[in-house]
C-alpha cells in the first residue's frame, strides 16, 4: 500500500483540485483565490483529496473537503479535516464556519455544531461560497477553536 502524503497546495495544483471538486459536486467559486490555505492528500503523485480554508481575520470558512471516489470510506476525509484544523490552530484562528449540503453528520465528530446561517460571523458571510455558491438550504456549522481569538 502506497503512503499518503499531505502538503499545502500551490497554484500549479489548481487543475487537479478543480477536477476533484467537480467530481464531488462541490463549488469551484472562490476556491482558486484561497489555494494558499488548502491542504492536499497525495498518493502516487496524484491528488486524491483536499480541504481548504478561506481566512477572514480570526475567522475562517472550511470548504472544499473532497476525496476521490476510489479513496472514499477509508478515513481520508477525517485526516484532511484534522490537517486543516491543525493549520487553523497554528494560524491562531478562533472560529471556523462551514456550509454543507451533503455531510452534516460528518463534522460534529470534530466539534462542529449547527447554527443559524444568520449567526455566522459577518466577515465569513462575505465569501463567495456564502453569498452565491452554496444554496440557502445548506447546513451552517461552527467550531470554536481553543486558543484562538
Amino acid at each position: 500500500m502506497n503512503k499518503i502524503i499531505f502538503r499545502n497546495a500551490t497554484s500549479s495544483d489548481w487543475d487537479c483540485i478543480a477536477q476533484l471538486l467537480q467530481e464531488a459536486k462541490l463549488p469551484l467559486d472562490g476556491a482558486r483565490d484561497h489555494l494558499d490555505h488548502f491542504v492536499l492528500a497525495i498518493k502516487d503523485e496524484s491528488v486524491i483529496g483536499c480541504a481548504g480554508l478561506e481566512v477572514y481575520g480570526e475567522c475562517a470558512l472550511l470548504r472544499s473537503v473532497a476525496v476521490s471516489a476510489g479513496e472514499r470510506g477509508k478515513g481520508l476525509g477525517i485526516q484532511l479535516v484534522r490537517q486543516i484544523l491543525d493549520q487553523a490552530k497554528a494560524k491562531q484562528l478562533g472560529t471556523i464556519i462551514l456550509l454543507t449540503e451533503t455531510a452534516p453528520n460528518f463534522f460534529p465528530k470534530f466539534g462542529f455544531r449547527i447554527i443559524k446561517r444568520d449567526d455566522a460571523p459577518a466577515s465569513v458571510k462575505e465569501s463567495i461560497e456564502f453569498k452565491e455558491a452554496c444554496c440557502e438550504s445548506a447546513v451552517t456549522m461552527r467550531l470554536d477553536l481553543a486558543g484562538g481569538g
